[in-house]
């Protein structure tokens, strides 16, 4: 019986800017939520999301930019509750959030 090494569900690369180069890096999970939360930290920071793999296949299109709507709202959503000191479920109903 061969033993392999077991890759990640999710794999993002992404690169930060450094004093005028990008430095590549990658997140790896087996859980989507944490995907999506480390791509919505992604963004508020600022890094230049590369790829996202699910499965070792890269996600391209639809399904690509969905995990970035995605992330992109939970950060509009966090970002509102603060400002306007309401809970998520009101954030939800009256900008469209993610619940």
């Amino acid at each position: 019986m061969e033993v392999g090494f077991m890759t990640a569900k999710y794999d993002v690369e992404y690169a930060l800017r450094g004093r005028g180069f990008f430095q590549i890096k990658n997140f790896e999970t087996d859980d989507p939520v944490a995907c999506e939360t480390f791509l919505m930290q992604a963004l508020e920071k600022g890094y230049r999301i590369q790829h996202i793999h699910r499965d070792g296949a890269p996600l391209g299109g639809a399904r690509f930019d969905n995990m970035i709507k995605t992330a992109a709202g939970m950060l509009a959503q966090e970002h509102l509750c603060k400002s306007l000191e309401v809970d998520s479920v009101e954030a939800h109903y009256r900008f469209g959030c993610p619940a």
